[in-house]
This record gives C-alpha cells, sequence and structure tokens, in this order.
C-alpha cells in the first residue's frame, strides 16, 4: 500500500512540474502572429516596424496594426538596428533560464524513479516488447528542436568555371525569385536536384550560390546527421527540417551526402536509415505545387542511391559535376589569385593542373602563397606552385636519402623516361631524381598510337635498368602498375587488341610489344641517356626544354 501510495505523490509531482512547465511556456510566449521572412522582409522595405523588442531566441516588432514575431537566428539584426529603436527584454531570458530548469528537474526526477525499473538488462528489455531510453531520446530531442536557415552571400559571379550548371540552374533562380509566374502559366517546378560529381568540384557552393542568387533562406544538412542512434530520431530530424523550410518559403533545403541515408535499400538492411530515407520520400512526396521549397542534395556516389530518389516528382533535375576542363581551371584560378600580388600566367599553370578539382586549385593558390611568404618574396612566381603543387595533389612525401649507387640507379631510371617522353611525344613538365611528372592526357578521343607512347614511357625505367644494368630494381613498381592499367584499359574497354572480345592475354602482348620497341631504341640511344643521367646527378631536375636540347645534340 505504501509503495502505491509513493508512486502515486511521485506522478503528482512530476505532473504538477510539467504544468507549472507548460504554464510558464504560455505566459511567456504570448498570441502574437508569427511571419515568415518574406512578410519580415516586405514590412523592413515599406518601413513598416516603429519598434522592435529582443526576447530570447524571438524577435517581438511593433507596427501601427499590431505586433509580429520572428525567430531572432533568421534575420539580420545589424540591418535592423538602422532601420528601428532595438530593446533587449532581459526578463523574457530569465524565465526561459527558469524554463529549461524546470524542465531539466522534470527529466532528472523522472530518470531517478523510473531509470533504473526493475534492474532489467536492455536484452531483457527488448524481449519483453522493446522498450526504449526515453530520457536520452528526450535530451535528444531538446537538442534538435531548432533548424536555423542561414542567408547565402555567395553568387554565381564567385564560382567560376561552371558555365553549363548555371544555365541549368538559372530556372530554379528565376522560379524560387518569380514563383507567381510560372504558376500562372501552369508550370510545375522541379521539387529536387540533384548535384552529381567526384569530391572537390565545389557542390555545396554551387547551392550556396543558388540560395544567394534567389535571396532566399538555405537550410544546410548532411546525410550523416539523419542517422541517429535511436530508432526513429532521424525521421524525426526530416520532419523539422522541412516543416522549418516551409515556414521561410520560398527556401532551399540542401541535403550534402545525400547517400549516407538515401543508398538503395536492400544493402545491408538498417532499420534506422531505411525509416530517415522512407520519411525523406514522404516528405518530398508531400510538397505543395506553391510551397515554393526546392531540395538540392549532392553525392559522390551516385550509382549509389535508392532508385525512389530518382524517379520523377522528386529529384527530377540531375545535374552531373565533372572536374574542370582547362578553360575551367583558368577561370577558377583567376578567381583565387584575385586581390594577390603575383606574376603568374593563369593560362600556362592551368594547363599544369589537369586532374586537380577547384577545392585542389584554391588549396593550391593558398599554398603557393604561404611559400612565397616563406621565401620572402613579395609576391607570388610559378616557383611557388612548382614547390607545393605535388603536395597538394599527392601529400607531402618523406624526402628520399639515397646512397651513391643508388642515386645513379634512379637517375639512370629516370632519364630512360625522360628520354622516350620527348621521342614519343607525351607531355611532361619536369623530371627529377625523386619523381617525374608526366602530364595527363586531357582529350575527349585518344588514339591507341598515343596511349602505346604513354604505356612505352611508363615501362622505360623498367627496360633501362634491365639493359644497363642486368637487373631490374623496386623502383620500376608504380610504373609497372601504371602501365598494366594502361594496357588493360585498351584490349577491355576500348577494344585495342585483337577484337573486341579480346582475353585477358591480349594485354600482355601489348606490354611484351612495347617492351621489345623500347629494348631497340634505348640500346640504340644509350649515350643520351648517360648524358641525361649525368645532368640528372648535377643538378637532380630538369625541365622539359633542357631534356629536349639534350636529346636534339644527339640526332
Amino acid at each position: 500500500m505504501r509503495r502505491w501510495l509513493n508512486k502515486k505523490h511521485s506522478i503528482t509531482l512530476i505532473a504538477t512540474l510539467m504544468l507549472l512547465v507548460l504554464s510558464a511556456v504560455a505566459w511567456m510566449h504570448k498570441p502574437i502572429r508569427n511571419i515568415d521572412y518574406n512578410t519580415y522582409r516586405d514590412l523592413l522595405q515599406k518601413n513598416q516596424f516603429t519598434s522592435a523588442t529582443i526576447a530570447g531566441n524571438r524577435v517581438l516588432l511593433k507596427t501601427a496594426d499590431g505586433e509580429y514575431a520572428i525567430i531572432r537566428s533568421g534575420i539580420d539584426i545589424g540591418e535592423l538596428l538602422h532601420r528601428v529603436p532595438v530593446e533587449i527584454d532581459e526578463s523574457q531570458s530569465l524565465s526561459e533560464a527558469w524554463v529549461l530548469l524546470l524542465t531539466l528537474v522534470v527529466l532528472i526526477l523522472f530518470f531517478l524513479l523510473y531509470g533504473k525499473r526493475g534492474g532489467a538488462s536492455k536484452e531483457q528489455q527488448v524481449a519483453r516488447g522493446g522498450e526504449k531510453e526515453v530520457f536520452p531520446e528526450l535530451l535528444q530531442g531538446l537538442r534538435n528542436r531548432e533548424i536555423k536557415p542561414v542567408t547565402s552571400r555567395v553568387t554565381f559571379a564567385d564560382v567560376a568555371g561552371i558555365e553549363e550548371v548555371k544555365e541549368e540552374l538559372a530556372e530554379i533562380v528565376d522560379f524560387l525569385k518569380n514563383p507567381q509566374k510560372y504558376h500562372a502559366f501552369g508550370v510545375k517546378m522541379p521539387k529536387g536536384v540533384l548535384l552529381a560529381g567526384p569530391p572537390g568540384v565545389g557542390k555545396t557552393l554551387i547551392a550556396r550560390a543558388v540560395a544567394g542568387e534567389a535571396g532566399v533562406p538555405f537550410f544546410y544538412q548532411s546525410g550523416s546527421e539523419f542517422v541517429q542512434i535511436y530508432v526513429g530520431m532521424g525521421a524525426k530530424r526530416v520532419r523539422e527540417l522541412f516543416a522549418a523550410a516551409k515556414a521561410y518559403a520560398p527556401a532551399i533545403v540542401f541535403i550534402d551526402e545525400i547517400d549516407a541515408v538515401g543508398k538503395a535499400r536492400g544493402m545491408g538492411r538498417n532499420d534506422e536509415r531505411e525509416s530517415t530515407l522512407n520519411q525523406l520520400l514522404t516528405q518530398m512526396d508531400g510538397f505543395e505545387e506553391s510551397s515554393n521549397i526546392v531540395v538540392i542534395a549532392a553525392t559522390n556516389q551516385y550509382e549509389t542511391l535508392d532508385n525512389a530518389l530518382l524517379r520523377a516528382g522528386r529529384f527530377d533535375r540531375r545535374v552531373f559535376v565533372s572536374l574542370p576542363g582547362i578553360r575551367e581551371r583558368e577561370a577558377i584560378l583567376h578567381v583565387h589569385l584575385k586581390g594577390k600580388a603575383h606574376a603568374v600566367d593563369s593560362a600556362a599553370l592551368a594547363k599544369a593542373t589537369v586532374g586537380f578539382s577547384g577545392a585542389a586549385l584554391s588549396t593550391l593558390v593558398n599554398e603557393a602563397a604561404l611559400h612565397a611568404l616563406r621565401e620572402n618574396r613579395a609576391q607570388i612566381v610559378m616557383e611557388d606552385f612548382d614547390a607545393v603543387k605535388a603536395k597538394v595533389l599527392l601529400g607531402k612525401k618523406r624526402l628520399l636519402t639515397f646512397t651513391p649507387r643508388e642515386k645513379e640507379i634512379q637517375a639512370t631510371y629516370q632519364a630512360a623516361r625522360a628520354l622516350c617522353a620527348c621521342w614519343y611525344e607525351v607531355d611532361f613538365e619536369k623530371v627529377g631524381i625523386l619523381e617525374g611528372f608526366l602530364m595527363e592526357m586531357e582529350h575527349e578521343i585518344t588514339s591507341k598510337t598515343r596511349l602505346m607512347a604513354k604505356l612505352k614511357v611508363y615501362l622505360a625505367g623498367y627496360v633501362a635498368s634491365e639493359l644497363y644494368y642486368d637487373e631490374i630494381f623496386t623502383n620500376c613498381a608504380e610504373d609497372i602498375r601504371k602501365a598494366k592499367k594502361i594496357a588493360d584499359e585498351m584490349v577491355q574497354v576500348y577494344a585495342m587488341g585483337d577484337g573486341v572480345y579480346a582475353a585477358a592475354i591480349d594485354s600482355a602482348s601489348l606490354i611484351d610489344e612495347a617492351i621489345e620497341d623500347l629494348e631497340a631504341f634505348l640500346h640504340k640511344m644509350q649515350p643520351a641517356v648517360e648524358r641525361l643521367r649525368e645532368k640528372l646527378m648535377e643538378k637532380e631536375v630538369l625541365e622539359r626544354s633542357e631534356v629536349g636540347a639534350l636529346v636534339d645534340a644527339f640526332l
């Protein structure tokens, strides 16, 4: 009997405290009309506000017609200060502190009274019907109860090298700016835009630029943020995100790395991820035609996405963002070099940075500027980019320490590669004892002759070592791997072997053919290889023009 009374008193105490909390919340949040961001901007531009009061996380705005409220984080307070007098209501902040304190007291009491009920293990609780740990979920809900938008200041002018992408997204921008034009014409704009491409090509920057051009709130969420420990919390976060976006409409919802939650169902069952994906699909289906919300998602694993995400009515428009070409790299470099003292030809630098993404180019310019500072130079020069380019693309490598014999072997290896690159007209910038740089081919169509030339360059050092030293060394490992890859692609992808259905043995025959040609060529050109080796041991690095001049002297 006493135990029942204690339990009854505990419930009464908790109910009383909860009533106090609810009363305090009701007292704090008086019946004031909430307005969205567009209404706020319209009233602000028309100078309708007479005064403003910052009360906790809300801004109360007075006009001649009444009083309005908007979330504090959703507006620019500095702009408001220039228009109307703004006061701060400290009592509201104090009241919110008391409400938070009372809420914490209730949660602690609830946990102490029922957190260890029955002393059962988690496995036993699951066996009895899947009871959940309520206390951590409540705290998680409190932490995630408010999703805040940001105002993007990025425009298309700040994003270089994506002219085709800009054209594709121009309609989305115009729709967000002038939705009534499209509604009046009976046109339905895409609910979702999927940006697909390798890392670093600027997918997030593009989404911010769309929001900045349209002048609408921007809600950023990473796909991994939806994946929670507790079942149902990811779906809850999706609902909260779209509810907040509708309150600020027109708005953009950007989901980065959507593959974290949008992978095809059935590939390794995960109930939480699947329920989150289902909720995302439901929310996108539930858009009203006049909701004025556009969902932009980004991924670098397009092939893993669930088919339901890609069907009509969800991500209708898909934009594939690839690595920048030479013209795009030149435009990107021009943007990043702007405002920096430099004596660099952007076109020449763009030609030397094949394979760099937009993010890599940004890092390259910054690293070159730091290198110029370390060298006490007043401006950035091309030598600074040469010094840091390998570090940006491949990471910093430990400098190797060669013995005199090892240095000679490595110099011979690199001399043979440089000679063959010159002879077979394979582009390269420079060659050094530590490493040589071959420029990647940047052509839509490449011939078998050009691929065979590149194959021979990668095999040249291997053949020279066997020819001049009657030995094979371990420094050929990376070049052998690349040579095998080229030969396999020539046969299996491009059908450059003995027909379309050529077997893997044809890859070996291509390599054997290249080695046979190299043996005859390098035997005849041994004096040229030795001269290049001497120069490499003396200077350690030779430019393309220096190699060409030495080779011409032997012809």
